[in-house]
């Protein structure tokens, strides 16, 4: 294990509190985009659907502008009111701006569609009845919020097998669990949780990696939402790293829950288990090359006995392979969870948004998680718990 005294690690331990202070400084800029975007998103919503579909009288013009006002603020209202409170009005009103906020998605996808079929035959004089091609664009985008719904709470079993230069003989045939971004707070709560520890329990893992967002950032019974975990029982542990989500205010809170939950928080240090090399790296640490290599050096890691590193978020790839890290175990991405934002993620990210790939002879496998942030939706990604099987 590592020295948790090292100047390096207290100079790292530090550094979450100094980002925290600036992300929290960058807040209220952030929140102000991103509601001028709804505002500006619900108002084509509306011009879209008086060309396409016909103005109301009066009152009913009046009445849709307000409805569609309240609803392009309700997300970041009750995103603030989350911040704030955990009771059954807030969670309420948090899971209804949500679920708006991903069928608002696919409505602006509808509404695109709209203007581009309607006005692209109207350059060659062919006009297209404007309720038929409306109704036809809602009422698919509709069936694709719906999809998403349903297909968010379909947990997947995924299996992956890998193979490992230097494996302890021990781990042949052994297997890992890898469940991260559970997002546990106002959408995901301990019911969900139990149905989570429910398929592990039937998985029979020798071991659980959780490499971050278990908690979705927001004001929760942090205790209560993580008890489940204390139903669940691997041979050789449970172990947990932070993600971004659990660095919005103080880790503390969350880290002190999931230790009483029976999960051991790896604090950038280095556990040996039956031979394999486990390294664990906080979220904040681990998105700085400079620091994540200071860590991964002094993890005083053996080159001739294979290692898993826990990252939070796929970046600093090559810090890793330098280091001779035999496998990469990270989340974050989500895949996107629905179009368009599957495209973005994939551009970002490239083949590291989802999967198990190959940097060098480093083997980085992304999962896309079992929760989701924002709306309960997934379309083009699906919720899951990986299952991998050394060989």
């Amino acid at each position: 294990m590592m020295d948790s005294h090292t100047p390096e690690l207290s100079a790292a331990s530090q550094a979450p509190a100094r980002s925290s202070s600036g992300a929290r400084a960058r807040i209220p800029t952030f929140i102000a985009v991103v509601q001028a975007i709804l505002l500006l998103t619900h108002l084509f919503l509306y011009l879209t659907w008086v060309f396409f579909w016909g103005a109301p009288d009066n009152s009913g013009a009046r009445g849709l502008q307000i409805t569609l006002a309240f609803l392009s603020v309700s997300f970041v209202a009750a995103s603030i009111l989350a911040r704030l409170y955990f009771n059954l009005a807030v969670r309420a009103f948090y899971i209804f701006a949500a679920v708006w906020l991903g069928f608002v998605n696919f409505f602006f996808l509808a509404a695109c569609a709209c203007w581009i079929i309607y006005g692209v035959p109207l350059l060659f004089g062919v006009r297209l009845d404007r309720h038929s091609l409306a109704a036809v664009c809602f009422g698919l985008s509709l069936i694709a919020g719906i999809s998403a719904i349903v297909n968010a709470q379909w947990t997947r079993v995924v299996r992956v097998s890998v193979k490992l230069p230097n494996l302890p003989a021990a781990w042949r045939g052994r297997t890992a669990a890898v469940v991260s971004d559970l997002h546990l707070g106002h959408l995901r709560n301990a019911g969900f949780l139990r149905r989570i520890v429910r398929k592990l329990s039937q998985l029979h893992p020798d071991v659980l990696f959780i490499p971050g967002d278990m908690y979705d950032g927001t004001t929760a019974d942090f205790d209560r939402l993580a008890k489940p975990w204390a139903d669940f029982c691997a041979p050789l542990g449970a172990y947990f790293i932070t993600g971004n989500h659990e660095q919005f205010t103080s880790p503390s809170q969350y880290l002190a829950a999931v230790r009483q939950s029976g999960i051991r928080v790896l604090e950038n240090e280095k556990v040996v288990l039956d031979g394999l090399q486990i390294v664990g790296v906080h979220y904040h640490d681990s998105t700085n090359a400079e620091k994540l290599r200071s860590i991964l050096q002094q993890a005083d890691l053996d080159p001739n006995v294979a290692s898993v590193l826990l990252v939070h978020n796929p970046s600093c790839l090559p810090v890793a392979a330098e280091a001779g890290i035999s496998l990469q175990l990270s989340g974050h991405t989500h895949r996107g969870q629905f179009f368009p934002f599957t495209k973005i993620v994939s551009r970002i990210y490239g083949n590291f948004a989802y999967g198990l790939n190959r940097f060098g002879d480093l083997q980085v496998y992304t999962s896309c998680g079992a929760g989701t942030w924002g709306p309960p939706m997934r379309l083009g990604s699906n919720p899951e718990i990986v299952l991998i099987r050394f060989e």
